[in-house]
């Protein structure tokens, strides 16, 4: 080697040491930046209007929010055709060893979509969401994590890149808090007929109940969905939709030193909006929960010989026989069990399943626009 070069390459190999370090120390300062300080907003869901933010636009680790977006595309293959709500997914060895929340699936077994995305709007389950994007990859969560970058972009969420469908720590992916407002407006306002899913009180999964853990249902007036999410880089996340007097907020909260510092954060600023856009206050309950039940159909248990269907709802019942799981006081939806399976319908008196689009600005038993589409699912 000619001393030129050697010079030459030494040259490159300090600048490239250089680099190295001040990208590693970038890293490492990102991680560390935001210790402690939250990033939040809310926004009207019909007109897109901002009325409260703070840091919005500090890009952030989403944790399990990451899942909103792995659940859009899920609703949009569900929409188009791509796949069936009923249609069973493999579970890979990659699935399957994915760290805590999970539901503990096994490499080789296989769950419909359907129970992937209960997994993911009740417990937050990493394995699910990995087996749930690998399907919708082509086999591949990488190629998965592509797609939802490309969707983010499509969505207009420039701060927004994906590496994963569960929100597992990865120093690339990254997002903001004004990102995830749009996200979770488009989840609403695209697939209004799916949203019903972010409330269900919970679902039975291979004979066990699996509760949902967002902490706002049922304890903030008016809320019904989104997202929690929490990692030790992230610090604890929350998206959360309520809806008082026709009028719809989203809120976001990032980085909250705690559960409880997140949950009074974003209480207290859905409060100020909801002011803000003139609704009056409405008290809050007291924190209660109540039981997710089973009700006997036909004489027969859920888990009985022929399948014998059951509904859980979130009403109570003076019977603690039928007491399945403790769940939040939240807007009656219901659950059709099966053997193994979870499928999530409205149930109303004298009429078969129908499917419910979220009104922009109302839902609820009574706000819902109810389409005569009625379907059964096995």
């Amino acid at each position: 080697m000619s001393r030129f070069s050697a010079i030459r390459f030494s040259c490159l190999g300090v600048i490239a040491t250089v680099g190295l370090c001040v990208g590693l120390g970038g890293m490492h300062a990102a991680r560390a930046q935001y210790v402690g300080q939250v990033s939040s907003i809310v926004v009207d869901a019909r007109t897109g209007a901002v009325l409260s933010q703070q840091d919005s636009d500090l890009r952030r680790y989403p944790a399990s929010l990451t899942k909103l977006m792995t659940l859009y595309l899920a609703f949009k293959a569900v929409r188009t055709g791509q796949v069936a709500l009923n249609q069973e997914m493999p579970v890979s060895i990659h699935a399957a060893s994915m760290e805590p929340s999970k539901l503990g699936l096994r490499a080789g077994s296989q769950l419909t979509v359907e129970q992937a995305v209960l997994a993911l709007v009740t417990k937050s389950a990493n394995d699910a969401a990995c087996a749930l994007g690998e399907f919708l990859g082509g086999g591949d969560e990488t190629r998965f994590a592509a797609m939802m970058t490309r969707e983010a972009g499509r969505l207009g969420m420039y701060d927004t890149v994906f590496r994963n469908a569960s929100g597992l720590p990865n120093a690339e992916q990254m997002t903001s808090a004004r990102d995830l407002a749009t996200l979770a407006r488009h989840l609403i306002v695209d697939y209004g007929e799916y949203y019903h899913y972010f409330a269900v009180p919970g679902f039975y999964f291979h004979g066990h109940d699996v509760p949902n853990h967002d902490p706002m249902l049922g304890a903030y007036p008016g809320a019904d969905g989104l997202k929690t999410g929490y990692t030790d880089e992230a610090g604890h996340n929350l998206v959360t939709s309520a809806v008082r007097d026709n009028v719809r907020l989203i809120g976001v909260v990032m980085g909250a030193k705690s559960n409880t510092r997140r949950n009074t954060t974003m209480a207290a600023l859905l409060d100020a909006s909801f002011d803000a856009e003139g609704v009056a206050p409405v008290a809050r309950p007291a924190p209660v929960t109540r039981p997710l039940l089973l009700a006997r159909a036909g004489g027969r248990s859920a888990l009985g010989r022929h399948h014998g269907v059951t509904l859980a709802s979130a009403r109570l019942r003076a019977d603690p026989a039928d007491e399945v799981a403790e769940a939040p006081a939240i807007p009656a939806s219901y659950t059709r069990i099966r053997r193994g399976h979870g499928t999530v319908v409205h149930v109303h008196p004298a009429t078969a399943p129908v499917h419910a689009h979220v009104h922009l600005v109302s839902m609820g038993h009574a706000a819902h626009t109810m389409h005569a589409r009625a379907k059964s699912r096995s």
